[in-house]
């Protein structure tokens, strides 16, 4: 049996990180809008970005997708048709959607336009995917919460649907992305593209009572007689004395969290018989289950992070790419690839839903920020001569470091002999971002992205 090879479809923050995505091996990549794609911050595309973005990649033969998947209030509905128009216009292969209202104003006023229906929309069964199919979408993102089965049925189930599964990237807490914690600490909505990540943030909680008079909650006065670990373990053993349906003694207790980068800003939350939920998701990887997607018949793997680098980008483009073309070929999957992943910043990292697990290994409750596990971004080749590569740094990297060169031609590592600064006086250590210095590099580089190479790691 030939296996088709599905797409790769990357994240493109900025027209250097599409440009990354495509020089390694993506299909397609997907941007947005910020007003109205759930990327508002650190996005770079507007009108012209995104217009020479869909330029560039028909000119390269691949696919430029438009992000359009917020929930949006009145306000946006009202000047929505008015701003995509000229977007339209530009030819994006297609939108990224998840609302039904503007899904079905695109719908009336350009029914040629190709919809892929985001994951926000929450698409878990093979009958959802035929209502939106009847509607006229032409792709179906499918929830993370789905497992392979479960994908395997829905293929089965609608043969000539297109289906996109996430294979890569942070993972959320709530429902598909549909998250409240941003807007309720920050007044930042995740919903509405604006989310700062709170479920990974580090608390401290202190108990609370609340103003009779004002309904707000106000901390408890720590004197002298109040032992917090005491009330703590009464309270478990109250929790385990109540069975059979029993209510918690102390279930509308209300705890003022504190986060550790803001010191003294408390904030309210309650907490029920059930606990509070506030939590921290291990990362997406998936790239092990690749050749049974392409077996399956999935049209689209995405990975997701249009906030990550353009390290990030080049790294996950060019393992899924060596998956996907190992998996068509008919080649066993490669452990190294899971290796080179461990290279990039993260949180720890799970199949997801994908396959069945105890709830606590979806969970990262070491730390809410991302860490090296083998190697760091270090560094960019800006330009070329005469053997010696001028590099923007990106972190600390020092002579007698081993590196690693990430190209498009191939990756290769070697040790810093020797760094030289613009000036051309010898350097032993580039301390870090922002700072160009010349190092001595053979070959292939022209664009080249360095990573340092952990001494624990025998390459």
């Amino acid at each position: 049996m030939t296996l088709k090879s599905p797409e790769l479809l990357l994240p493109a923050g900025s027209l250097d990180k599409m440009r990354a995505a495509y020089d390694f091996g993506a299909d397609a990549v997907y941007a947005g809008q910020p007003r109205y794609s759930l990327r508002a911050r650190n996005n770079e595309f507007r009108q012209e970005q995104i217009e020479q973005g869909i330029r560039e990649a028909h000119a390269r033969g691949k696919k430029f997708f438009l992000t359009s998947n917020l929930l949006p209030h009145n306000d946006k509905v009202r000047t929505y048709l008015r701003d995509i128009e000229p977007i339209i216009a530009m030819g994006p292969d297609a939108l990224i959607m998840a609302d039904p209202g503007l899904i079905m104003m695109v719908r009336e006023t350009w029914p040629e336009v190709a919809i892929h229906l985001s994951v926000q929309a929450n698409t878990v069964n093979y009958a959802a995917v035929k209502f939106w199919q009847k509607v006229g979408v032409t792709r179906i993102i499918l929830s993370r919460e789905l497992s392979l089965d479960e994908i395997a049925k829905i293929r089965q189930e609608c043969p000539d649907m297109e289906l996109e599964v996430f294979v890569h990237g942070a993972l959320c807490i709530a429902y598909s992305g549909r998250c409240l914690l941003s807007g309720y600490f920050n007044r930042r909505d995740s919903n509405q593209g604006t989310c700062t990540n709170a479920c990974r943030w580090n608390y401290a909680t202190q108990p609370a009572t609340v103003d009779p008079n004002t309904g707000e909650a106000m901390a408890v006065r720590m004197d002298g007689d109040f032992d917090f670990a005491k009330a703590q373990e009464e309270d478990h053993a109250a929790f385990a004395a109540c069975g059979g349906g029993a209510r918690h003694p102390l279930a509308d207790q209300v705890y003022l969290l504190e986060e550790k980068e803001r010191p003294g800003q408390l904030m309210p939350i309650m907490e029920d018989e059930h606990g509070t939920y506030i939590m921290n998701s291990k990362d997406l990887r998936a790239v092990e289950h690749v050749q049974r997607l392409v077996e399956i018949g999935v049209d689209s793997l995405k990975i997701e992070g249009r906030t990550k680098s353009q390290y990030y980008v080049s790294r996950t483009t060019q393992v899924y790419r060596r998956a996907i073309d190992d998996a068509v070929a008919g080649r066993p999957f490669n452990p190294a690839l899971i290796t080179e992943l461990e290279g990039l910043s993260n949180r720890g990292y799970t199949t997801g839903f994908l396959e069945r697990r105890p709830a606590n290994d979806y969970q990262n409750y070491e730390t809410g920020s991302s860490e090296n596990q083998r190697s760091q971004f270090v560094g960019e080749v800006k330009a070329v001569q005469d053997g010696w590569a001028e590099v923007e740094t990106k972190n600390r990297f020092a002579v007698g470091d081993m590196l690693e060169i990430i190209h498009p031609s191939g990756n290769r590592t070697l040790r810093l002999e020797q760094m030289l600064g613009l000036d051309g006086a010898p350097l032993q250590v580039a301390a870090g971002s922002p700072l160009r210095v010349r190092i001595p590099l053979a070959g292939p580089a022209e664009g080249a992205l360095l990573a340092r190479v952990f001494e624990t790691e025998k390459i």
